[in-house]
């Protein structure tokens, strides 16, 4: 049976950039789901929006020091969707600031799907680190999982959007 220290081995030999990543972005991993479940609007619901903002963001700015896969140069398609998730807490923010609180759910929702579950499956390929971490030797089963995942909370999410759609 491999040790805990043996378990996080791959994390632990990373540069330290990439393991402030990899915690920026489990923090934000964690609160989502928190946020989205608990009632909207409270103290509560601002706090934790903050610093899911904040792991957000400093998981996007920290990917850019992430190099790994390189398609264009030293970037690649991830790093697209980090500025893309840039622009959208921004535009979150905007909208809550505003007071245009439909707008900020549906920007807010939208990201934490896209940001979080299928940009983390591209941190699941096999050669990555996570999934060296999370599925060692068996690399391409693990992705499989969490391609199956991602796709039920998918469904699981459009169903909850559509639910909550006005009649016409």
């Amino acid at each position: 049976m491999p040790t805990q220290s043996h378990f996080l081995a791959p994390l632990l030999a990373a540069a330290p950039l990439v393991q402030a990543h990899v915690a920026t972005a489990m923090i934000a991993l964690v609160l989502a789901p928190v946020i989205l479940l608990r009632r909207k609007g409270g103290a509560a619901h601002r706090w934790l929006g903050r610093l899911w903002v904040l792991a957000m963001a400093a998981t996007a700015l920290s990917s850019f020091c992430v190099q790994d896969i390189r398609l264009w140069g030293a970037w690649s398609p991830i790093h697209l969707l980090s500025v893309l998730t840039l622009v959208s807490l921004a535009a979150g923010l905007r909208a809550a600031v505003r007071r245009d609180i439909a707008l900020h759910r549906k920007i807010m929702e939208n990201l934490a799907f896209w940001a979080l579950c299928v940009t983390g499956l591209f941190t699941l390929l096999p050669g990555r680190t996570l999934n060296a971490v999370l599925f060692g030797d068996d690399s391409w089963a693990g992705f499989g999982t969490m391609v199956a995942v991602v796709a039920a909370l998918w469904v699981a999410w459009r169903a909850n959007a559509l639910a909550r759609a006005p009649l016409r």
